[in-house]
């Protein structure tokens, strides 16, 4: 077994070497270059409300690594929505933490774009460079030249296709593909590296973002599966925290989640300029799905887009490790194939913070009577729209068939959906009928994908989602 698998890597080695050739340089220049130009990147937090503390406080994470890493604060763009750091229920005002050692990420973090200004259209035209598309926020861009690298890193709810934003429209893996090629097509970049941390994040590329555009995309999942929060409150016999719980203060929140926690902890111990993002893939799918067969938490790490990008040292894109740095993480090393703590799938993180809120209030207080309220108007919110997909299914395509069309998955190397103007158009018709759809909610993108790929007209779809929601 050992053999064959050596003489797999030689053959992949040899492989790369020849494509590397191609292009002028010899294996060990690509492992060891460079960058000539300058290193960008733009950090996105796509959610507010402090049961989403996780996503802000990765992004404040990032920036602090990759500020430590030399990259210039006029080259880091980030977008966060800013409403955890001084919100009311922050035990630790000010202070935005990441790990269990408590050390604070949020200081210094560049208030680039923050409340409304967190939205997809601003997101895009950051990218484009198309200041005059701006509404808001700093008016900073990623002004990059043909010689540099740019690092793009996403963490937010995501669903089939889709990823959140906390203002604005959802972005669609289509208009985000489309706005990775009008980059490309500026010939304003020499290599980009895309991290994306959601729920089904792998649907945003799969099938859609072609080869030869110098983009590699690491995502948390596979295009159908959940992505997971971690340092998830205090431990318990029966799921314990396998190294270090969070404070006790940080009750009912996740302070990172799984996969981001993984590549940014990796980051912080690892030799940059020794170490590939190919190398950091290995290691960081290793952690993220460690415990799928045991304990059923967990995620299938996944690549698209041109994997030779991806043999181009950390340190081109997250600048090099600088020892002492003030918000020093646990040892990525201790933690390569356990959890470090509970762990909550995203969806579920809601459930978490008003179940623990619910457990931690006095009893007969006016608190544990509003959590106890809120949790069953979730509960029941989130039981009404799985009937109400469920309903439509079998109105479309009969009792029998329905649940199976609705949840169909693509073979890989397929797009979600054939015509992405019908997803979105659908979208909005259920909205108008069914309610917008939640956090939750959003998992039924995938059936409306399959409505539309099955051919079903806007009338008959605005037709029976009327009759599934109206009872």
């Amino acid at each position: 077994m050992t053999f064959r698998y050596n003489i797999i890597r030689v053959f992949f080695f040899v492989l790369v070497s020849i494509v590397v050739n191609i292009e002028g340089r010899s294996i060990s220049q690509f492992l060891n270059q460079e960058s000539q130009g300058t290193k960008w990147a733009v950090l996105v937090a796509g959610s507010n409300g402090w049961d989403n503390y996780r996503h802000q406080a990765d992004v404040c994470h990032a920036y602090q690594l990759l500020k430590n890493g030399g990259l210039k604060d006029e080259n880091i763009i980030v977008f966060m929505y800013d409403d955890i750091a001084h919100n009311r229920e922050n035990p630790r005002p000010g202070v935005i933490i990441n790990n269990p050692h408590g050390n604070d990420v949020y200081k210094g973090v560049p208030k680039d774009y923050l409340g409304e200004d967190v939205n997809a259209i601003n997101f895009y035209n950051v990218i484009l460079a198309n200041k005059s598309g701006i509404v808001g926020g700093s008016g900073k861009v990623l002004n990059s030249g043909p010689n540099d690298h740019i690092f793009i890193y996403y963490t937010d709810h995501g669903g089939p296709g889709i990823v959140a934003m906390p203002s604005g429209e959802l972005v669609y893996a289509n208009d985000l593909v489309n706005v990775l090629k009008k980059k490309h097509a500026s010939g304003t970049y020499d290599r980009l590296v895309f991290y994306l941390e959601a729920c089904e994040s792998g649907s945003m590329f799969d099938g859609l973002l072609p080869e030869g555009l110098d983009i590699y995309v690491m995502t948390a999942s596979e295009p159908d599966e959940d992505s997971w929060a971690t340092y998830c409150g205090e431990g318990t016999p029966e799921d314990p925290c396998l190294v270090q719980c969070p404070p006790h203060e940080f009750q009912g929140v996740c302070l990172g989640d799984l996969y981001s926690i993984a590549w940014m902890e990796d980051s912080d111990v690892e030799d940059r300029t020794a170490d590939s993002v190919q190398g950091q893939y290995s290691r960081v799918a290793n952690r993220t799905a460690a415990n799928i067969t045991h304990s059923g938490y967990g995620s299938h790490v996944t690549q698209y887009g041109d994997l030779v990008v991806s043999f181009d040292p950390l340190a081109a894109y997250m600048g090099e490790n600088f020892k002492n740095h003030s918000h020093d993480s646990v040892d990525a090393k201790l933690f390569s194939t356990s959890s470090s703590s509970r762990n909550v799938d995203q969806r579920s993180t809601e459930l978490f913070y008003l179940f623990t809120k619910h457990q931690n209030a006095p009893e007969g207080s006016d608190e544990k009577y509003e959590a106890h309220v809120k949790l069953n108007e979730v509960m029941s919110q989130r039981s009404e729209v799985d009937n109400n997909v469920k309903y439509l299914g079998e109105l479309l395509f009969g009792v029998e068939k329905g649940n199976e069309v609705l949840h169909s998955v693509r073979s890989s190397g397929q797009p979600l959906v054939d015509n992405w103007d019908c997803l979105k158009s659908y979208v909005k018709i259920f909205e108008v009928h069914c309610g917008r759809l939640t956090t939750y909610g959003r998992k039924h993108v995938r059936g409306i994908a399959n409505i539309c790929n099955a051919g079903i007209t806007s009338e008959k779809m605005a037709a029976m989602s009327a009759q599934a929601c109206s009872s």
